[in-house]
């Protein structure tokens, strides 16, 4: 590999055992050559041998060098480490300190492991169980440069960490030997799978060091385990005479569920059981009482507690109130942060794109493209010219476009064996050779091999393929004029092969390039014109707007106000007596709905107000938290858009929250529920509606004191007035968003089956991308008028998502649109719709527009509709027939792949529709 040729690229390594350790991967990273370390006699390999990038090395201090990387933000380098699956391993990164500002990401494959900050030495370590045959370390760039020194892979022996959570990492917060003074570390050979044990960060007056080094350890478990935890760390330990304090600060701000183990023994061979008893507290959480290490008779006993927390914990041993002679006593204690997997992509769509890679470098060592396909194909970015879906909770590739990227060789052979892919385009490159033969079983629908130099001929196998729709190989000199036989061409879009373009090749690319130059300046002339005339017309209707603040939509008052016009006068949140609450509601007389909290009750105030009463009850799931999560929020911020609290009654144990009467109902109500059976919502109502929601989704992303995530987003949340103006509800699981320096995790994934963002219920990281996801099904109830989940429906349909997504992909608008509401609407209005609701569903939230681009795609719809009808009752009253029979059918076009910088991948500038 030559110098400069990925100048910020991966390290691929496929590792298997180097070292004298069985099951050890030790790298020293820029070393000179491989060592043995005479402390731990560990035997480091260096990693150069392994490299195909032309990182660069530094000397960071006498402690060793770090390997730096150049690469753009958001990028990552990887190191590709051989694993066993059902294997438990630790893997672990130093990264020493360095000068210039960087601060970098660290994953284990799609999972983050942890943030490194260049100003402070850090190591950074996880437990996980093997779930293929390789796991990638990976580092990416947040500012400055990533780096790193060492890099160790430990198998895990004796001692299971993950037995509770095998489909879960666990992060190190501290692995602490309490016992000792020095700052001396307890690791390999002392312990078998390389742990690092540190000693005790700081003593307690009067806490002393009991040391016993000949001390047998006996276990209930098995008279000689000590669960893999060394001897010279379970021979020594810390005591007091009333109570042993450990804290942990600077956490993670967000709440993680921790595994907390500690390890006592009984260092004082003189003590008998009952002597030394002692309450163990997490948090000030009682989780043990009276303990006694030799209760069972044996003088070592570890334990463990799952426990919750955020930004710190304070691990307590405490001297019995009675009965104990002595105070707590402790030789050592970890504690690790539970963290799920992150969703990755299929092992074997992996394996082959590597092969691809592998076999595209052959001849295209100096490509850019290949300089940029480094750890996972599909997550969080897709490598360029990737696409990916979502098929059985792993990634796949669908979609590989290499066009026009300067390739040359041969056709990768490997290529066929992506069982996923739909979508080929490899056309304006220079490859040559035979194209390989595809198995009968490829899903490919689109196939472009235009402007190469194939030879030999078009496959049989690849012509008869049968999903295939779209196939084109014109302009391949060297190509065979014989077709297969039998070969149909007529149930193909394709050029049959022809290509009238006979010019040399670096003349045909000098036209190209001048008809594009040409094309481009009378294109931006026409697009420049088109602009400022469609603003001059938006600049109309946004004054027509402001002026009147309402459009008349079939004798409907739709408000239609700006984005920032929300309520200025001061919020005054009531505080009511349960008898108040009785009198309003005659006894709880009138129920009017069931959820999560409780029951909600019809009542009215003695001003006449109608109100909807929402009683807690006893077996809800739902508590105090979410009851005063809704009391703060909803005291803070006011939208039209939002349902106000007017008020509460926090009385004899009742908690209770008073919001104004939605007489209308909810949106699930109005769309399939018994609303929908007394009259149908016309396609402009709908619109409406949804455009009401996303306003005041809007107004909660971009909440001036901070971001807040609904959490909870569906068409049943979504209730309507009088004047059918949509109100968004229940704001008991909303959270501010993360902010800089949050983990932006959050242990306890919140939502409803059938609207729960699939990358927030594997990562467990919250955004407000999460909103999105649900809002885009939320759209897709909208035009579909069918519910998110119903198992009563043929298999393929059972989800809406992915059975609107199959229709769709076929432009198949009118197999998935409401029956009652077809030739209701304007079509270009509803391809809108679609394709916002799309984008809202992608799997990857990068791919995801904001609710403030969704808010402005909805209300260019709701005027072009209303613009629609309107015009369209006047070709009516003059004898018109078929309402929209003048609308411009429009194929649709999947929008096309963003960076996660854009605002949006909606479509303003999606290309023209290919002819059907």
């Amino acid at each position: 590999m030559k110098g400069g040729l990925y100048n910020w690229l991966i390290i691929l390594i496929f590792v298997h055992p180097t070292t004298a350790q069985e099951g050890f991967v030790s790298l020293a990273c820029c070393a000179d050559s491989n060592f043995k370390d005479t402390n731990t006699s560990i035997d480091w390999a260096q990693d150069s041998q392994w490299l195909e990038s032309s990182s660069s090395c530094k000397n960071i201090s006498s402690n060793g060098k770090a390997r730096i990387f150049g690469m753009d933000m958001g990028k990552r380098a990887c190191y590709h480490l051989s694993t066993v699956e059902g294997q438990e391993y630790v893997i672990r990164g130093t990264f020493l300190v360095a000068a210039g500002g960087s601060s970098f990401r660290v994953y284990l494959g799609s999972t983050l492991l942890g943030l490194v900050r260049s100003f402070q030495d850090s190591v950074v370590e996880g437990s996980f169980r093997g779930k293929r045959s390789y796991e990638e370390f990976c580092l990416e760039k947040d500012k400055g440069q990533p780096f790193i020194s060492f890099l160790e892979l430990r198998r895990l022996h004796d001692f299971r960490y993950l037995s509770p959570f095998p489909s879960h990492l666990l992060k190190l917060i501290a692995r602490v030997n309490v016992g000792v003074s020095t700052s001396l570390d307890i690791r390999y050979r002392d312990d078998s799978s390389d742990r690092i044990w540190k000693a005790s960060p700081y003593f307690q007056n009067e806490a002393r060091v009991l040391t016993e080094p000949s001390i047998n350890i006996s276990s209930k478990s098995d008279h000689n385990a000590t669960h893999g935890v060394p001897l010279k760390v379970l021979r020594t330990g810390l005591t007091h005479s009333d109570q042993l304090v450990f804290l942990h600060d600077g956490l993670d701000s967000a709440t993680y569920q921790y595994r907390i183990f500690f390890h006592f023994v009984e260092l004082n061979q003189s003590v008998k059981p009952g002597q030394r008893l002692f309450d163990i507290y997490i948090n000030n959480e009682k989780k043990a009482t009276d303990y006694d290490i030799l209760a069972h008779g044996f003088n070592y006993e570890w334990e463990v507690y799952d426990v919750l927390g955020n930004g710190s914990l304070n691990l307590t041993l405490v001297k019995a109130s009675v009965g104990s002679e002595l105070g707590p006593i402790c030789s050592a204690y970890e504690i690790l942060q539970v963290r799920s997997w992150s969703l990755e992509s299929d092992e074997k769509d992996v394996e082959v794109i590597l092969k691809v890679r592998d076999e595209l470098l052959v001849a295209n060592q100096e490509n850019e493209m290949l300089g940029s396909w480094s750890g996972d194909p599909c997550l969080s970015i897709p490598w360029d010219g990737l696409g990916c879906d979502t098929i059985n909770g792993s990634s796949v590739i669908t979609k590989l476009d290499l066009s026009s990227r300067k390739f040359k060789g041969l056709f990768p052979g490997s290529l066929p064996k992506l069982v996923h892919l739909q979508t080929l385009n490899l056309s304006n490159n220079g490859f040559n050779g035979r194209i390989p033969s595809f198995p009968a079983s490829s899903v490919l629908i689109s196939v472009d091999l235009r402007h190469n130099d194939f030879s030999g001929g078009l496959p049989e196998s690849l012509a008869f393929l049968p999903q295939l729709k779209s196939l084109n190989f014109g302009c391949n000199p060297s190509f065979g004029k014989e077709l297969p036989p039998n070969f149909n061409m007529s149930r193909l879009t394709t050029d049959y092969g022809t290509c009238d373009n006979t010019a040399p090749t670096f003349l045909r690319r000098g036209l190209v390039v001048g008809t594009v130059v040409s094309g481009s300046v009378l294109f931006t002339i026409i697009i420049g014109v088109i602009y400022v005339c469609c603003c001059r017309q938006k600049s109309v209707f946004r004054g027509r707007y402001d002026m009147k603040r309402e459009l008349m939509l079939n004798d409907i008052i739709i408000s239609l106000p700006s984005i920032d016009d929300t309520s200025i006068k001061s919020i005054c949140i009531q505080s009511f007596t349960l008898e108040y609450i009785e009198a309003a509601t005659q006894q709880y007389k009138t129920l009017i709905g069931e959820g999560g909290f409780g029951s909600v009750y019809r009542g009215t105030l003695p001003d006449g107000e109608e109100v909807a009463v929402k009683v807690r009850s006893s077996t809800s799931t739902q508590g105090t938290r979410e009851f005063e999560n809704e009391l703060n929020l909803l005291s803070t911020i006011r939208h039209e858009n939002l349902v106000p609290l007017l008020g509460y009654c926090c009385e004899n144990d009742q908690q209770i929250l008073v919001y104004p009467f939605m007489s209308n109902g909810s949106l699930q109500d109005r769309l399939y529920g018994e609303l929908a059976k007394r009259k149908t919502l016309d396609w402009s109502t709908r619109l409406s509606i949804a455009l009401g929601a996303a306003r005041g989704l809007t107004y909660l992303h971009t909440f001036a004191e901070r971001c807040v995530i609904h959490r909870d987003v569906k068409s049943s949340n979504i209730l309507l007035d009088h004047s059918m103006s949509a109100k968004v509800a229940d704001f008991g699981f909303s959270k501010y968003a993360p902010q800089e320096g949050d983990s932006g995790a959050s242990l306890e994934v919140r939502g409803t089956a059938g609207y729960l963002d699939p990358e927030y219920y594997t990562t467990h990281h919250l955004s407000a991308k999460s909103d999105v996801f649900s809002f885009g099904v939320v759209l897709l109830e909208i035009i579909c008028g069918r519910e998110p989940l119903n198992i009563h429906k043929p298999r393929n349909e059972w989800s809406l998502v992915e059975w609107a997504k199959a229709n769709l992909r076929e432009s198949k608008v009118d197999e998935i649109v409401d029956p009652s509401i077809k030739g209701g609407y304007h079509t270009e209005a509803m391809w809108r719709v679609v394709e916002v609701a799309l984008a809202c569903i992608e799997p990857s939230s990068a791919y995801r527009p904001c609710m403030a681009d969704i808010m402005r795609e909805l209300e260019d719809a709701l005027i072009i509709e209303n613009n629609a009808s309107e015009y369209m009752r006047s070709i009516d009253s003059l004898g018109g027939s078929n309402r929209f029979s003048m609308a411009m059918e429009r194929k649709l076009v999947q929008p096309p792949t963003p960076t996660p910088t854009e605002p949006s991948p909606i479509s303003h500038e999606l290309a023209p529709p290919e002819p059907r």
